[in-house]
């Protein structure tokens, strides 16, 4: 009987060395034939165009604003006068209807347009710390793994320091200090509600769990053939790293934690927004809806629910789009 492993392992190297194709054309091929992975990937597109039409919904179609309040208004629900929120204080639920679809809050905003423009702030707070930390880990992790030496130990130790802490309690640390007092750049003033500063909090920590790949693939790369070639040519160590090992990197490994990286941003930023060390009130962003919702849990569910379901549907579309990359650049690591 022919050994299964070693099909498999001939199918691959067929499909890699059999043509002429690029890598990165390889890998766009096989990530083609992964339905699965395509198929959360429009998912995950699809969650960011309806964030990106917030203010046509808002303005359009429910009429209302993220922080409008309509505490004291009453609406007709199926031709009967509801309040927006009771005397006891319990917010409308999901009306399915233009204005209120996903019922108020205890501060009668709609649930729908928060949950929109929530998104648009967690979708922003993600792709900005996902490049944070893709710029951090590239410049200390080529920096490292092409110097080596002392170069390699002093940036080592430096990415260990980040790395001591919990990625969660470390972020939380510094959101909640730079959000009482913002950020003095010296030429610009952040405050301390504004999202660029969970953006930075989440691509500094994240950067060492990046930067250590990044290092271990340089470390290989800077001794392949055609490394070696430049060096005899008289490219310089800088020239090297542009035109040699920054093309590879961005071939092959850096779309794979992008992606991966992507979806942990995006969770970290409801952790932190749910604790009250990202989003800062009243902007919304699915943390802090989570956070606004967790004390009427037991009585309007829907508070937890509406914003919850939507950051496990934009989390897991992008990590299995991620994945379906990841497999793509290497199709071995699907098969162990």
């Amino acid at each position: 009987m022919v050994d299964q492993a070693a099909v498999v392992s001939s199918s691959i190297e067929e499909e890699t060395t059999g043509s002429g194709d690029s890598p990165l054309r390889l890998a766009l091929r096989r990530l083609r034939r992964n339905k699965i992975a395509l198929f959360f990937g429009v998912i995950f597109l699809l969650v960011v165009l309806v964030c990106l039409l917030a203010p046509v919904y808002a303005n359009d179609i429910a009429h209302t604003g993220p922080n409008a309040n309509h505490i004291s208004e009453i609406i007709k629900v199926n031709g009967k006068a509801t309040p927006v929120v009771n005397t006891i204080g319990l917010p409308i639920g999901p009306t399915y209807h233009s204005k209120f679809f996903f019922g108020a809050d205890q501060n009668g905003r709609d649930i729908a347009v928060r949950l929109l423009y929530g998104g648009r702030n967690s979708l922003a707070i993600g792709f900005m710390a996902t490049i944070v930390t893709m710029i951090g880990a590239l410049l200390f992790g080529v920096t490292a793994g092409f110097f080596r030496g002392w170069t390699d130990t002093i940036l080592s130790r430096l990415l260990d320091l980040i790395w001591a802490y919990p990625a969660l309690l470390l972020a939380a640390a510094l959101g909640v200090s730079l959000a009482v007092g913002g950020v003095n750049l010296g030429f610009a003033h952040l405050s301390g509600s504004s999202i660029l500063i969970p953006s930075m909090v989440i691509g500094v920590v994240y950067i060492p769990y990046v930067a250590r790949p990044i290092r271990g693939e340089v470390l290989t790369l800077r001794e392949r053939e055609f490394v070696d070639a430049a060096r005899i040519l008289g490219y310089s160590r800088v020239r090297i790293i542009f035109s040699e090992i920054l093309p590879n990197l961005s071939a092959s490994i850096l779309p794979v934690f992008f992606a991966l990286q992507l979806a942990q941003s995006i969770v970290l930023e409801a952790a932190l927004s749910f604790l009250g060390a990202g989003v800062q009130p009243p902007s919304a962003s699915w943390g802090t809806m989570l956070s606004d919702g967790s004390g009427l849990i037991s009585v309007s569910p829907h508070l937890v629910l509406v914003p919850g379901i939507m950051l496990i549907i934009a989390a897991l579309s992008v990590n299995v789009f991620g994945d379906g990359i990841r497999q793509a650049f290497d199709p071995r690591s699907s098969r162990h």
